[in-house]
């Protein structure tokens, strides 16, 4: 009888020892979230232990809040806090907390936007990583900052390319220039450089007619077009006189129509006025605006207006003449569509 007693005794701490490892295992290692899906929090240089528990608390479970709070009171973790962007949700407590302790990220994928203005691109990168639109702002107009780079503050939209890279949300101003700086280079392959050198231009000069190209046209397949008219007016030493330029020059994005009176300003960006290609890009060229450059058509059209059926392409002309007739039309589509 007493054997047997025993045995039921060892058999009710065995369940009960076994339930305990359960339900620890559950509280370490089960999914954190409250939803199926990941979510993120951002931890900055101002959070301590309390603040990172109430980012926290939103996107986890209470009786997870509780086991990682139990984890951080055996550790000392308030002491080194690291900042990042960490997923929450898929792992459990545990590894969630150790990911957080270790600064174990999870990148982000940052696109570069096909924007106007520098002040624009610093903005929307602000928006995604832990340094403000203002700071990065603030290094792209430092002259020193863009000749360490090899460019100048009208140059430097030039080593931004258009592309998508995944990196960490607390990367440094420095860190992520020195990234695009990386970018640039292994996108100006040897081939990429040898046709600009064909052509007769830099890199630099290839994105700031590249910048030109994508704001006369989004149509993809008439970039080509578009890039090689523009190439005709640089090689017969013509002014290339681009209405983007001049919007540019004045900071009128909005503008439907070019007048007389704004083709006067005195800007180098205005190349109406000045001849050449102007000082630096007028916008962040697509890779498909710097390719079409590169691999522009060769034809002998010197002219060009949009077409009055407004599909967003041109009419292309050999002779003044020409052009004046196509600029009939498109005026006439834009009076009788009540544009100004």
């Amino acid at each position: 009888m007493k054997k047997k007693k025993s045995r039921k005794v060892y058999n009710i701490i065995g369940v009960i020892a076994l339930l305990g490892i359960v339900s620890m295992l559950y509280f370490l290692f089960w999914p954190v979230g409250k939803t199926d899906k990941a979510t993120y929090i951002l931890i900055d240089q101002d959070d301590t232990k309390d603040s990172v528990f109430n980012k926290l608390e939103p996107v986890v479970s209470p009786t997870a809040l509780k086991t990682i709070k139990f984890l951080s009171s055996m550790t000392s973790y308030g002491d080194h806090i690291r900042t990042g962007r960490y997923e929450v949700g898929k792992e459990g407590a545990f590894t969630t907390f150790r990911h957080i302790k270790n600064g174990i990220q999870a990148p982000l994928m940052l696109t570069i936007p096909s924007v106007r203005t520098i002040d624009r691109l610093s903005e929307e990168i602000g928006k995604r990583m832990m340094f403000s639109g203002e700071e990065l702002l603030d290094s792209l107009q430092d002259e020193s900052v863009c000749k360490r780079y090899g460019f100048t503050k009208e140059t430097i939209p030039c080593m931004f390319i258009a592309n998508t890279y995944d990196l960490f949300w607390n990367t440094s101003i420095t860190n992520f220039l020195n990234r695009m700086k990386k970018e640039y280079d292994r996108f100006w392959s040897a081939a990429r450089k040898e046709k600009a050198k064909t052509i007769g231009l830099t890199p630099e000069e290839v994105t700031t007619l590249a910048s030109i190209v994508e704001e006369e046209t989004a149509n993809d397949d008439e970039k080509p077009m578009v890039a090689g008219m523009y190439m005709n007016r640089l090689n017969t030493d013509m002014l290339l006189q681009a209405d983007p330029t001049v919007k540019f020059a004045l900071k009128d994005f909005e503008a439907k129509r070019i007048y007389n009176s704004m083709l006067a300003v005195d800007n180098p960006y205005n190349t109406y006025k000045y001849k050449g290609l102007p000082p630096g890009p007028i916008r962040i060229p697509s890779v498909v605006g710097i390719d079409a450059v590169l691999n522009h058509t060769h034809h002998d059209y010197l002219y060009m207006c949009a077409k009055e059926d407004f599909s967003g392409t041109h009419n292309f002309a050999k002779t003044y003449t020409e052009h004046q007739a196509n600029a009939a039309k498109y005026v006439k589509a834009l009076n009788e569509r009540g544009i100004r």
